[in-house]
């Protein structure tokens, strides 16, 4: 799929970034892959982690900056994957301004860099926590989902596509709760907000193969989302920390109980395949000669009421799927 091909990946040394550039390289055998970062020592590390792979071209730039978009859209590119974010809860909520710049004005100048440049697919990572969103990490990540999508009516006629990829929290990504619990466990008690939380849960590698899916099947204007497995946080503190103490610290400012993939409102007009659910644009104005429903008349749509949430969902992992997931 990507033989031949120009990818560029914004947030390029961030943990989905790298992950992506191992299973590319692994499997096919690109033109070249452009890691757009702003930080010059997670590129040299990770240009150290390739073994200097001549096909890595490394970009320092800042999504907030227009020109420096464009100069990296500006070489012929096939594929961009854009995973660039600020993504800490608190640290959103403390520098709401930052946030918006970043996460929504950010993902505006790669919609316009990528339509002036020709690009043909562009695929934003969004998180469940768009759904419904309770922080402002959600709220923009909501925000840049509908840029993307209708980055499409944008576009018209010169061809470059947006579609989304949605998915739940990544094992033992930065920030996740499994090397906390890890760190923790060495004083013999560890710390949950609540008992009750549930939650989506998806390894990097499942991650990059779904977004290689979602680049293969997109025709522009959907939101990808992966049938995912739930997860309760108590079966995580057991499987990690079997002997610790267990402190209910209560939950957190911006914090959900259950996360959501879809919503209600998004199920009248999500349709089902075998391993993922795909959102149709509700408005389509880019394509208005087909009907979007065509496109996959394999799928089935969503019975009324229907939500796609962690708590709900029918599919939970055991005590021993979870200890295979997380490699304890």
């Amino acid at each position: 799929m990507f033989n031949n091909q120009t990818i560029l990946i914004t947030g390029g040394t961030g943990s989905f970034g790298k992950q992506f550039t191992r299973m590319v390289l692994d499997r096919y055998n690109p033109e070249r892959i452009i890691i757009f970062s702003r930080d010059e020592l997670k590129q040299h590390d990770m240009r150290m982690q390739f073994n200097d792979d001549p096909r890595l071209r490394f970009f320092i730039g800042d999504l907030r900056d227009r020109d420096r978009v464009y100069r990296a859209f500006s070489t012929p590119i096939d594929l961009v994957v854009h995973a660039a974010a600020l993504k800490q809860v608190p640290a959103c909520e403390y520098n709401p301004y930052e946030a918006v710049k970043t996460n929504i004005i950010g993902g505006q100048h790669v919609i316009d860099a990528a339509i002036d440049c020709g690009i043909p697919k562009v695929i934003a990572l969004s998180t469940d926590k768009a759904v419904n969103p309770v922080n402002l990490y959600g709220a923009t990540k909501l925000c840049a989902e509908k840029l993307f999508i209708q980055g499409n009516s944008y576009a018209g006629a010169k061809g470059t596509r947006f579609s989304c990829v949605r998915y739940g929290n990544v094992v033992g990504s930065r920030g996740s709760v499994v090397p906390v619990f890890r760190q923790l466990r060495e004083n013999g008690t560890i710390t949950i907000t609540d008992e009750r939380m549930t939650r989506f849960w998806i390894t990097l590698e499942q991650a990059v193969e779904f977004v290689f899916n979602a680049a293969s099947m997109m025709v522009g204007g959907e939101t990808f989302i992966p049938r995912l497995p739930s997860m309760g946080i108590m079966d995580l503190a057991k499987v990690i920390a079997p002997d610790c103490e267990i402190k209910i610290t209560g939950i957190r400012p911006g914090e959900k109980l259950h996360e959501v993939l879809i919503s209600e409102d998004e199920a009248r007009h999500t349709v089902a395949l075998e391993n993922l659910f795909v959102i149709l644009p509700e408005y389509a104005w880019w394509d208005s000669k087909h009907d979007e429903t065509q496109r996959y008349t394999k799928a089935q749509p969503l019975p009324d009421g229907t939500t796609y949430a962690s708590n709900t969902n029918d599919w939970w992992l055991s005590l021993d799927e979870l200890r295979a997931m997380i490699g304890e």
